[in-house]
């Protein structure tokens, strides 16, 4: 199977095109404003389930037990991490990282924008596995069936963090209409 010359670019990677849309002119728009409603949807999850778990009341057939289970700071320990991953990666200056580090005497700022991108990827994933750990060994190992949404809730936020961090490094990338690159 060929393709036909006039819709061959030898520098695609994929067979089938991505498909473009007629958003073109506000996609970096579209990318900031959507990373930040998956951060604040994010949050809102977690908050929600810190202040579900804080008005939590015992079982009616059992009034003078004490609830089993609530939002502590381990709860919330991942989801501070992924803040700080999503800030250093969508902190790092994107033209620092393109660079091969030849021209000077760059190579070492090169290797420490790389090193803090790794670093930002790190704690977020760090922050996402910490909340799953918590989800398996809080709520679920020990079955607490009616309190495994503070679990779910935590794995959410940092899932909705990690697409937001995603979402807006691709929005930064992307040319403005306003963006001019003047090369001599």
């Amino acid at each position: 199977m060929s393709l036909p010359r006039s819709t061959y670019d030898p520098r695609r990677v994929c067979l089938l095109p991505f498909p473009t849309l007629a958003l073109a002119q506000h996609k970096r728009s579209i990318g900031v404003y959507t990373a930040g409603a998956l951060f604040a949807l994010g949050n809102w999850l977690f908050f929600d389930a810190a202040v579900l778990s804080a008005h939590a009341k015992p079982p009616p057939d059992a009034p003078y037990d004490t609830v089993p289970v609530h939002v502590t700071f381990v709860d919330w320990l991942p989801g501070i991490l992924s803040v700080f991953g999503l800030l250093i990666v969508n902190l790092i200056d994107k033209e620092r990282l393109v660079g091969d580090g030849g021209a000077f005497g760059e190579g070492g700022l090169v290797w420490r924008a790389r090193l803090f991108l790794f670093m930002g990827f790190a704690l977020m994933a760090g922050g996402l596995a910490g909340s799953v750990t918590v989800l398996v060994l809080k709520y679920i190992v020990p079955s607490y069936a009616d309190f495994t949404y503070y679990g779910y809730a935590n794995v959410g936020q940092n899932v909705a963090l990690m697409l937001s961090a995603v979402v807006l490094w691709l929005a930064q990338n992307t040319p403005s209409e306003y963006e001019y690159r003047l090369s001599l």
